[in-house]
């Protein structure tokens, strides 16, 4: 089984995800089919075939997000060493055409969110920095063409 690297907060959200699709999304779809299966004929009940439709969209939810559980390796950010670009840790990357200045932190696929200033590890941009020094330059080849960075800092999260 693939370990998949998470923090704790990425972690205690998946675990958070599934107990609510358990403890109150999963109830809603069982009084969904049963109040569906009182209304008769299941052959031609629209709304019986949506709520089982429903159903069975949620339990392979829960099914994937449980996986997810078992394969998270949970790492601390605040262990990380800061002398290269790890999980974990948040660098500043300088884009060497525009001067512009991004912040990310380097996360796991779960937690990845561009608009919060967190990068999946797994990402071209994510797998282009891990190993990098400060000073060291970064290509990434992106669908607009390549871009180009400078490591400008790396720190703990």
């Amino acid at each position: 089984m693939e370990r998949i690297p998470i923090t704790k907060a990425g972690f205690e959200a998946l675990k958070e995800q599934v107990r609510l699709l358990k403890a109150i999304e999963r109830p809603k779809v069982i009084k969904a089919i049963a109040e569906a299966r009182a209304h008769g004929d299941l052959t031609e009940n629209a709304e019986y075939e949506a709520a089982k439709d429903r159903q069975a969209f949620l339990e392979r939810q829960i099914g994937e997000l449980e996986h997810r559980v078992a394969c998270a390796d949970v790492i601390d950010p605040k262990t990380v060493t800061t002398d290269c670009a790890v999980f974990g840790c948040t660098v500043v990357l300088e884009n060497l055409d525009t001067e512009e200045e991004v912040q990310y932190q380097l996360v796991g696929p779960d937690e990845s969110d561009v608009q919060q200033g967190r990068i999946s590890v797994s990402s071209p941009v994510g797998r282009a920095m891990i190993g990098k020094k400060v000073g060291d330059e970064i290509v990434v080849q992106a669908p607009g063409g390549k871009r180009q960075y400078e490591l400008v800092d790396i720190r703990t999260s």
